[in-house]
């Protein structure tokens, strides 16, 4: 070999050692972060007084490149909560360069929910054997809990098939439909602690969960849920 060649090698050699050296600490530092949000949202479940529950750690986005920071602190973002999917902040108090950063979080809670007991086709009107209670990710569906009573699925029709120990959620069950374009309806409108009634003709089918709009005793066009066989409700 031309000992020319050398000390550039040497100086590659060690380059590379140094490469490796900050690459595996800055591998270290992102560990210890990532365990730090997760110490801190299992602290704050525990705080809240919520039940069985656990935090699984998503990874910070691989094209950040963070500055190294002494003190790095966890915070719940505005609008977040620790349920199901969501996100922890993590922000560099004291380093070089202040950064802020997310990383996404799933958290489990589970309680008490009714399963299905068996393969049921969609279609299935639910009677009280085809459901039991078991513990369920309460969690699982930020928008559609879990239903615990056994009233809310007697004599439900499914809108989709299901497994046996599957969870049973309003998306589960084929909406209601609680009166007909025509229909007279009865109009209930809500708001802090008074309410008041009213009745109308309506204009459009009352499906369970989707808007539907009446034609008042004077007139007036509204538009509200529908909640009961022949009930509009209007929530101000």
């Amino acid at each position: 070999m031309d000992k020319t060649l050398l000390p550039l090698l040497r100086l590659f050699f060690f380059a590379w050692l140094i490469a490796g050296g900050v690459a595996a600490h800055a591998q270290v530092a992102t560990e210890a972060w990532v365990a730090a949000a997760q110490r801190f949202a299992l602290a704050e479940l525990k705080k809240a007084g919520v039940g069985r529950h656990d935090v699984v750690a998503g990874q910070l986005d691989s094209r950040l490149r963070l500055a190294a920071c002494d003190e790095v602190q966890p915070y719940l973002p505005q609008g977040a909560r620790l349920w199901g999917k969501t996100r922890v902040g993590l922000r560099c108090v004291k380093g070089v360069t202040n950064w802020n950063v997310y990383l996404p979080l799933t958290v489990n809670v589970y309680g008490p929910g009714l399963v299905s007991t068996s393969v049921l086709p969609a279609g299935h009107v639910l009677a009280a054997e085809d459901f039991r209670q078991a513990e369920v990710n309460l969690a699982e569906d930020l928008f559609q809990p879990a239903i615990t009573e056994a009233h809310v699925l007697l004599g439900r029709t499914l809108a989709r098939p299901v497994t046996p120990g599957q969870s049973l959620r309003q998306t589960s069950l084929k909406p209601r439909q609680w009166f007909t374009a025509g229909d007279k309806v009865r109009i209930r409108v809500v708001g802090g602690d008074f309410a008041v009634a009213g009745s109308g003709e309506a204009i459009t089918a009352g499906m369970e969960g989707q808007p539907a709009r009446v034609r008042t005793e004077n007139g007036r066009i509204v538009s509200g849920l529908p909640v009961a066989d022949r009930l509009l409700e209007i929530t101000l």
